[in-house]
């Protein structure tokens, strides 16, 4: 018994080795697929940056512009032709202009898909917009006429308050014979202004102008912020009862 017992060890050492030796260069490769995997990652978010970044040329035209505080320089992607490529959350097709960044989630205020311009998105959240037509940015306030009245909205407190703007935004409206909503066509040369009070994170009045449209159907927005409010919070549902 013995002796069957050593030859059985004598035969499975080999195969032992075998095994060891295979487990261990899998675990090299796999930390060499990790690396690559790494490496591909960190290409395709700078390529992804180079595709979200505006035209280097617009960036020289309007640098007197962007060299005032509040202000800034983006590009939206088509969500219908980007939407699930790209690594970034939301395949760039998203904006936060209190934030900076085409990260979805991260204070989204404005969105592009089919050629729509979308201000309204998850939660609560209020978008609305409306349309100044070809107006020079530098000639937009928030005491004119269209955009007196976003600046004069009171932020909601309660959600069924907030529900009911999001509604009347959705469907459109009118007020002192101007027209508001949460989704305008993206226009080239088009001025806007939108309303974005995004409960927890940021309340802000911002222009826009679409100064450049590509083959792509990305759109380029030259923006300032024309005027910042307090972080408007919703009352908790048992406040609300109250």
């Amino acid at each position: 018994m013995t002796v069957r017992l050593n030859r059985l060890s004598f035969v499975a050492l080999p195969a032992l080795l075998v095994f060891t030796v295979t487990a261990s260069a899998q675990t090299a490769g796999r930390a060499e697929l990790r690396a690559e995997i790494k490496s591909l990652h960190d290409q395709l978010k700078q390529k992804e940056a180079l595709l979200m970044a505006p035209s280097p040329n617009d960036l020289k035209k309007y640098s007197q512009f962007l060299a005032q505080p509040h202000t800034g320089l983006c590009r939206l992607l088509p969500r219908e032709t980007y939407d699930g490529m790209l690594l970034t959350r939301g395949s760039g097709s998203y904006y936060s202009f209190s934030e900076s960044t085409n990260e979805y989630g991260n204070g989204t205020q404005i969105g592009l898909e089919q050629g729509t311009l979308k201000s309204m998105f998850a939660g609560a959240n209020i978008g609305v917009m409306v349309s100044l037509g070809d107006l020079a940015l530098e000639n937009v306030d928030a005491d004119q006429d269209g955009v007196r009245y976003l600046a004069a909205i009171a932020a909601p407190v309660r959600e069924p308050d907030a529900r009911e703007w999001q509604r009347r935004a959705g469907a459109g409206f009118a007020a002192d014979g101007v027209s508001y909503k949460s989704t305008l066509p993206a226009t080239v040369n088009g001025t806007y202004v939108v309303r974005s009070i995004q409960f927890n994170r940021a309340d802000v009045l911002v222009a826009f102008r679409v100064v450049r449209q590509d083959a792509d159907g990305s759109v380029t927005l030259l923006w300032k912020i024309l005027k910042q409010f307090p972080t408007p919070q919703l009352l908790a549902e048992q406040a609300q009862a109250q």
